[in-house]
């Protein structure tokens, strides 16, 4: 398999703080995992590009880019909610996280690259239609699939979230698109409580306890997401691609490890070769131990390359 790998040194520039989760140390210690490894000598390694307006007015209101840019402070940190806080530099960080998920479907869909995987931050999947919220200012993944929703080859599209935290922002963007299925797993009662009972089919909604193993979880992703996969035949397959539901995260409470991540990667490869060609475009969201984000993204990425 050709996958490309595309990340940006700029994404560190947002900063919320040294106490804060969702910090840059993150994506470094993914690519000084990835290096050590040698797994990235084995990918197509490009920089994020930015996205534009008309590209994020794909997923969102005309005025949340502008909303955002008043929010945006000149020197230290601005708090759009109590979880989310913007840096001088946070949207120009943000702009290259969604541009790099545009820059991903691009190639997939062109054939340049079989997959692709983007370690970009800030995260994307709670940001709604109209509202950052949860760490995210931009739906990288939405922005995404609905780029690829306007190439003439993609009618239908399917996206996949094993975050530990549930993907509000993707559901409140595709809950009226019947051409666009979104699955999620995610711990339940937990953040962010948002369209976790919606009822539309398709939303795959898969909420797992406190404490949920390796076999629920893979009982829930086999049971419900593979079917409605089935069903929907997607031309194209995102990834939100949160590792926090790691055994050693310290923010929720489920005991997934490596393994389960490389399993659940198999599983969508197998769907999308069936159904899509192969095309895959996955996104990082959460993660927030950096030693078991790097090594999760690890096998995440081994299993995209074939490795």
């Amino acid at each position: 398999m050709a996958t490309t790998f595309i990340t940006h040194d700029d994404c560190g520039l947002h900063n919320m703080g040294p106490e804060h989760p969702e910090s840059p140390i993150r994506l470094l210690a993914i690519r000084k995992v990835l290096e050590r490894t040698g797994l990235i000598q084995h990918m197509e390694c490009m920089e994020s590009v930015h996205v534009t307006r008309d590209q994020i007015a794909l997923a969102h209101a005309d005025l949340h880019q502008k909303r955002l840019e008043m929010k945006l402070p000149s020197e230290g940190v601005f708090y759009a909610d109590e979880d989310t806080a913007l840096c001088p530099d946070s949207l120009h960080a943000a702009s290259l996280a969604a541009g790099s998920a545009i820059l991903a479907t691009n190639r997939v869909l062109a054939g340049k690259t079989d997959n692709a995987f983007c370690a970009v931050r800030p995260p994307g999947h709670h940001a709604e239609h109209n509202a950052a919220m949860g760490f995210c200012f931009f739906n990288n993944v939405a922005i995404g699939a609905m780029q690829a929703l306007e190439h003439p080859s993609v009618n239908r599209v399917a996206v996949v979230d094993f975050d530990v935290h549930h993907c509000n922002g993707t559901v409140d963007i595709f809950k009226d698109r019947p051409e666009v299925l979104v699955c999620s797993t995610f711990q339940h009662p937990y953040y962010p409580e948002r369209y976790t009972d919606i009822s539309r089919q398709n939303i795959v909604n898969c909420p797992m306890p406190a404490h949920s193993d390796s076999k629920f979880f893979r009982n829930m992703v086999e049971s419900n997401w593979l079917p409605a996969l089935q069903n929907h035949k997607p031309d194209i397959i995102f990834i939100s691609a949160g590792f926090d539901a790691h055994h050693e995260d310290p923010m929720a409470d489920i005991n997934l490890n490596e393994e389960d991540y490389r399993w659940v990667t198999k599983l969508l490869m197998d769907v999308a070769r069936t159904y899509s060609g192969g095309k895959i475009v996955s996104v990082l969201e959460g993660g927030y131990n950096p030693v078991a984000l790097a090594f999760s993204v690890e096998a995440h990425l081994e299993t995209l390359v074939g490795y």
